[in-house]
């Protein structure tokens, strides 16, 4: 038998490299913007169309490469980041494996200017599929412009899984604010489509946040500072009042690198622990500076994930420093039995200037001086005496004999207060209404039939009558809206804000009215019926997180998910008591349904026992 195993070719080699690379556009754009970092840009400029599907372009002012880097740069395993195997236990770079640039080669069009500052002219190289077309020198700034065109050309398979423009426009974004929260000592600037995203300049790191998430976003940071040994801890947490029910605003920085991890994600909520409603998600924002021979990073190609030394200890103190910030701040309740409240310091006193106490004498004061008591006069004072006041016993003295002499009995004395009461039907012919439905730990309905009994999920029942309500509403375009008193104002970051304007137009067909779309503000002047003003920001916020964990396919449809996810927002919650009137007509509201058996996301909604059933269960 012959020998079967046989090198790859480079460009195939190169093209199974990107599939774990490059899984989406939002992936080149992280390569890119961390590569331009690691240039030493100071200004940064993103430049996307079509989601990235079309262009990906990214342009900074960093220290270039000479002709002999821009070629080898984009060969395999090429890097100027680390030369030995020792170095990968003591970067400071955000790249270090060099199959970026091979990987992006080899699956799309791409054309690189640079230039060093010394040189008078720069470098232009062309690459189609891993193939150099053409390399010359031009005219260009000092700095490097990578162009990524028609990315997945010759890979059509995996140009179809990408989603909606939407869906990868909104994964660029999240790359994007990564990188720009990490570095707020770098401009940075984003366009898509020609207009202008985001103009981030230099600031600091709160200032970077509040121009990412909105100025509202000031006012919800808690600042958390910590340094110890092991472990440095700069950076915001939000009020718990102001928890979303999305994790969007969820960020851990190792040394200046997004990282992802559920174990310290885990340290931040149980410092939280009682402070929020379920179903809510703490916003933070912090970096950790720890010892770089202390963290492993080469364990996963998006370098998303850390392996830490001793990550019991890095819990415990971030755990701690987050519930020492909320305590600082007045955040968190705290109980001190032996504190003295009159000695705490009013806020007004806070800038008032303290002032010379005074010392006043009464120099015509006594001390061997006897006191001389009034004379009180008992003529006086006994006719401004009060007398109390007379027992509601006392008016009815004197009825007993009063009854004897006129012979008189209350007992058939009839009183205008008790009118009788009439009935148009006789007694034995009365209608009697029983009540026919249970209502069993405030979260199942149960239902007599003939066959036996039938238990309802009142969560998951009402979900269904909702949502094919809003479902007719959404299709039919007629919808009712109460008019509110007074606007209602709500802000979102500026990704929500585009998630939200997409579904503008089928939020109003459900009843909702907008009076204003701003730039981080919407306002709200009516809501659907049956939604009380308090609920409309939970709705929202739920209807987003549904929107960014959704997997939309060819047959998504936006009506659809707003019907889910406002159904969920708006069903009778477990734990919610229900008359028996309200009881029965979800039952016959559920029955009326076209698919009355499963709820809107296909979870069954009543279940049925049969007398034979219960039969089996006294043998």
């Amino acid at each position: 038998m012959g020998d079967i195993i046989q090198l790859l070719p480079d460009h195939v080699a190169n093209q199974i490299a990107a599939g774990e690379v490059v899984q989406r556009p939002a992936s080149v754009v992280k390569e890119l913007l961390e590569n331009s970092i690691d240039a030493g840009a100071n200004t940064i400029k993103l430049i996307v169309k079509e989601a990235g599907k079309t262009l990906i372009q990214v342009i900074d002012n960093g220290k270039g490469m000479s002709a002999t880097d821009a070629r080898l740069s984009f060969e395999r395993h090429a890097t100027s980041k680390i030369r030995s195997a020792e170095d990968l236990f003591s970067l400071s770079t955000k790249g270090f494996r060099g199959e970026a640039l091979a990987s992006i080669a080899a699956i799309a069009h791409v054309e690189l200017k640079t230039k060093q500052d010394q040189d008078e002219l720069g470098t232009l190289i062309v690459i189609e599929g891993s193939e150099i077309k053409n390399q010359e020198v031009t005219v260009t700034p000092t700095g490097t412009s990578l162009s990524i065109k028609h990315l997945f050309f010759n890979i059509p398979a995996r140009r179809n899984f990408l989603k909606s423009n939407n869906v990868e426009l909104r994964h660029i974004v999240d790359e994007f604010h990564r990188v720009a929260l990490a570095h707020p000592d770098i401009e940075f600037l984003m366009y898509h489509n020609g207009s202008e995203s985001f103009n981030l300049s230099k600031s600091n790191y709160r200032q970077r946040v509040v121009n990412i998430f909105g100025n509202k976003t000031n006012e919800k940071l808690v600042p958390v500072e910590e340094e110890t040994e092991v472990l440095k801890i700069s950076g915001f947490v939000g009020k718990p009042e102001f928890a979303k029910r999305t994790r969007t605003e969820q960020f851990f920085f190792v040394n200046n690198r997004y990282i992802k991890s559920p174990y310290l994600n885990h340290s931040i909520n149980s410092a939280f622990e009682g402070l929020m409603k379920d179903g809510s998600h703490p916003s933070y924002f912090l970096n950790l500076t720890v010892d770089p021979k202390s963290i492993d990073i080469n364990i996963h190609p998006t370098k998303t994930e850390i392996k830490f030394d001793d990550e019991h200890t890095l819990y415990a103190i971030l755990r701690s420093a987050v519930k020492h910030s909320l305590g600082q701040f007045n955040i968190a309740p705290v109980l001190d039995f032996d504190r003295d409240r009159n000695l705490d310091t009013p806020y007004t006193f806070e800038n008032k200037r303290a002032s010379t106490p005074t010392v006043e004498v009464d120099r015509s004061f006594n001390p061997f001086q006897e006191e001389k008591k009034p004379i009180r006069f008992n003529s006086v004072s006994s006719s401004y005496r009060k007398e109390p006041a007379a027992q509601w016993e006392s008016l009815y003295v004197g009825l007993e004999s009063k009854g004897t002499k006129n012979d008189t009995d209350f007992s058939e004395v009839q009183f205008e207060s008790q009118p009788e009461s009439t009935s148009l039907f006789d007694d034995d012919k009365s209608i009697e209404t029983k009540q026919t439905t249970y209502q069993l730990h405030n979260k199942y309905i149960i239902s007599t039939i003939k066959s036996g009994m039938m238990i309802l999920d009142q969560h998951r029942a009402h979900q269904r009558v909702l949502y094919e309500g809003l479902l007719k509403h959404l299709t039919v375009k007629e919808s009712v809206s109460q008019q509110l008193l007074f606007p209602l104002l709500l802000e979102f970051s500026s990704s929500e804000m585009d998630i939200l304007q997409n579904l503008k137009e089928d939020l109003e067909h459900t009843g909702f009215v907008f009076s204003s779309f701003k730039e981080n503000t919407i306002e709200i002047t009516g809501v659907p019926i049956n939604v009380p003003e308090s609920e409309v920001s939970i709705i929202l916020e739920q209807l987003i997180s549904d929107v960014e964990q959704e997997v939309p396919d060819s047959n998504f449809s936006a009506t659809d998910l707003l019907a889910k996810s406002m159904s969920k927002s708006l069903a009778i919650k477990t734990g919610q008591s229900l008359s028996p009137l309200e009881q029965e007509h979800l039952v016959n509201s559920l029955f009326a349904c076209k698919e009355p058996t499963v709820s809107p996301t296909d979870k069954v909604t009543f279940i049925t026992m049969s007398v034979d059933d219960f039969d089996k269960k006294f043998i």
